[in-house]
């Protein structure tokens, strides 16, 4: 059987073009490498018998496209609690902490204040570019703490144009954490996932692409898949892996080959009474001394008193390479240290290491760590038909989120729909 596309990846990039394909009468196959459908977004039960997301979660206003689904599936919006003050460590002042902050954003507006196309960043760093400004010490940490928490690498390892331009299309004025969803994000991929039955197919890895003038064979170890198109919805380190035969064209290779995995591990902590309330705090703490780590309040209700950790970049992998029971022990005494001793006694503490994961390679999404891969990203939305390319990395807003991958899939999805409008012969479809 020929489909018209085949779409590889069942994260919310792949079942976005799915759908959208679907509604304009095309013949689609998605195939996921998983047992599940999600990518990173996931959802895993806890000690207590709680579902929880164990990947993506969170979502705000000035995300239009997943808040239309969430309020479309009928997902519960649960506002992420910020009443009381936040946490600074090493212990600071509330004065001295605002004009930290301060100093940081403008740090960050200087920055995208560049053209990303300007020569002169044409070869830095994130590292390289911040080591030349005026900025003091504090300054410049509580920076690089910021960017390795929230794109998860080393900043001598981001080209300082890629951050600016990737940075310049997240444009949310509501903080990114504003809500998260009762049910899990990853209740809203299964939504997706049902409206498309058994066009999916789990636990089927691709492994080869064979492609040509007639379209292209998938190729995974439970069979072979035909299509007149393929659309590759997963991160760019993964769809690296697959071998394409014959070889994609050196520009496109070179453009995959671009992309560094980022290291991120994320942490929930339940406890039986939201202690760091009683104190007028809301859960919310930064580190001054350690750069990437990061904890919020994600409690569903009174009833489910939460704390989400995250410990993004060099941290992560340092953290990992501790053990487990370590890992807990240091994270435990650091909160307890912001916090309270009360942070000793959880009812439940998991934890999810998306560092080399093996079917998104890590989280939460890819970079391009090549600095002179300033055509990474046009490239890859090129593509070579009848390949192309959707993920969140490449959407053009808000990439690395959600809303993102939603984007990056429809975008792509509407391009493939019509080609197969375009008449090429008596008869027939591209």
């Amino acid at each position: 059987m020929v489909h018209d596309v085949i779409v590889v990846g069942a994260g919310f990039a792949g079942l976005s073009a799915a759908l959208v394909l679907r509604d304009g009468g095309l013949d689609v196959r998605v195939l996921e490498a998983r047992d599940r459908v999600g990518g990173r977004v996931e959802a895993q039960t806890d000690a207590l018998g709680e579902r929880y997301d164990s990947g993506g979660q969170f979502l705000c206003e000035d995300m239009p496209e997943v808040m239309a689904l969430a309020k479309r599936h009928a997902r519960t919006l649960v506002r992420t609690p910020v009443d009381g003050t936040f946490t600074l460590q090493p212990e600071m002042s509330e004065e001295d902490g605002q004009a930290l902050w301060d100093a940081n954003v403008a740090i960050r507006d200087r920055m995208n204040a560049i053209d990303p196309a300007d020569p002169a960043v044409r070869d830095l760093s994130v590292w390289d570019w911040l080591q030349r400004q005026p900025d003091d010490v504090h300054a410049k940490s509580a920076f690089r703490s910021t960017v390795e928490g929230l794109w998860c690498q080393p900043i001598d390892a981001i080209p300082v144009w890629y951050l600016i331009d990737n940075d310049r299309r997240i444009t949310n004025e509501v903080s990114e954490l504003q809500y998260f969803l009762g049910e899990t994000m990853h209740a809203l991929a299964e939504d997706l996932a049902a409206a498309l039955g058994d066009r999916i197919r789990l636990s089927t890895a691709v492994r080869q692409v064979r492609h040509g003038g007639n379209g292209v064979t998938v190729v995974t170890a439970e069979g072979s898949f035909q299509a007149r198109h393929l659309i590759i919805a997963v991160p760019p380190v993964m769809a690296d892996r697959i071998v394409f035969s014959p070889p994609l064209p050196a520009t496109l290779a070179r453009a995959l080959g671009a992309w560094r995995s980022g290291t991120v591990i994320k942490m929930r902590i339940r406890y039986a009474h939201a202690f760091w309330r009683d104190r007028g705090r809301n859960g919310m703490v930064l580190w001054r001394d350690i750069h990437g780590l990061f904890v919020c309040d994600t409690s569903r209700d009174d009833a489910h008193p939460t704390l989400v950790v995250f410990a993004g970049g060099p941290l992560a992998l340092r953290f990992r390479a501790m053990g487990d029971a370590s890992l807990r022990a240091e994270v435990l005494d650091r909160l307890a240290a912001a916090l309270g001793p009360q942070i000793l006694e959880p009812l439940d503490f998991v934890m999810r290491d998306w560092t080399d994961d093996p079917w998104s390679g890590g989280g939460y999404s890819d970079i391009v760590a090549d600095l002179s891969a300033y055509d990474a990203e046009t490239v890859l939305r090129a593509g070579a038909p009848p390949i192309h390319f959707a993920c969140s990395e490449l959407s053009p807003s808000f990439p690395g989120y959600v809303e993102g991958a939603i984007i990056s899939g429809r975008v792509i999805a509407e391009t493939v729909r019509k080609m197969f409008d375009q008449p090429v012969g008596p008869g027939s479809r591209v």
